[in-house]
């Protein structure tokens, strides 16, 4: 059975979310700081989307942990009165962190010290933690290349082939596929279709009537079928019964 918890944006009344930017000497590496906050008499089920990102999050007093690039959804279970700090890195900069190519974390969980090495123990403030760990200047030219090539991708919507994002950003195909081994961890393939996926969700946030058929053929999918199908691999459910999340119109 459905958690009715989740359905009509009733799970806003049990969560607090925040974003915001981090610092100026923390922005060449970290996307956005954001907090959660939940208060659940019985455990809830929360889906996380994938996104092309390596996280460091704290959970309540625990450790901080090193959450790489997920593949698809995952799940987290919630309960209690709790909270979690996280930070969200630059998709194709956390290689000069992690020592080694970032498919290496896809789909992990870690301890932090595992990955970044000892340094100042947590105490609430995840600038000053950051700050102790993260690598002098800036990210390296690879890095940045690969951040342009996954923000190329979310701006421009009409690249929905991995040749059509090599030839854009004047690269070989090779090429694009290393820098995104090494430095984004998913592939560029995947990526393009995370992005166009998105799209199903802002159309959902938005409210209103989908025209399922033709949003399929705009996003490059065969039919409705595929689409949705994709749509379930990365957000657990399909886009019909996701649109259920949000307040009817």
């Amino acid at each position: 059975m459905r958690d009715p918890r989740e359905l009509g944006g009733h799970w806003r009344t049990a969560q607090r979310i925040g974003v915001h930017a981090p610092d100026a000497d923390l922005a060449p590496w970290v996307e956005r700081i954001w907090t959660a906050s939940w208060d659940y008499a019985e455990p809830y089920r929360q889906k996380i989307v994938p996104l092309p990102q390596v996280h460091v999050s704290v959970i309540g007093e625990g450790a901080p942990r090193v959450v790489g690039p997920r593949s698809r959804h995952m799940v987290r279970v919630l309960e209690g009165r709790s909270s979690v700090v996280g930070a969200a890195f630059r998709p194709g900069v956390f290689r000069a962190l992690a020592g080694g190519p970032v498919r290496a974390l896809v789909d992990r969980e870690l301890d932090a010290a595992d990955v970044l090495g000892d340094g100042p123990p947590w105490d609430g403030d995840m600038g000053a933690w950051l700050r102790a760990r993260l690598p002098a200047g800036e990210p390296s030219p690879a890095a940045r290349q690969a951040a342009e090539l996954v923000a190329r991708i979310a701006a421009d919507p009409a690249i929905a082939r991995v040749d059509r994002l090599a030839a854009s950003a004047g690269l070989g195909m090779r090429t694009v596929q290393r820098l995104f081994a090494e430095h984004v961890g998913l592939g560029p393939k995947w990526v393009i279709r995370r992005h166009r996926l998105q799209e199903v969700v802002e159309r959902l946030e938005a409210g209103g009537r989908v025209d399922w058929a033709d949003l399929a053929a705009t996003l490059g999918y065969a039919d409705q079928a595929h689409l949705s199908r994709d749509f379930a691999d990365l957000f657990g459910e399909p886009p019909t019964w996701y649109a259920r999340r949000y307040p009817p119109e």
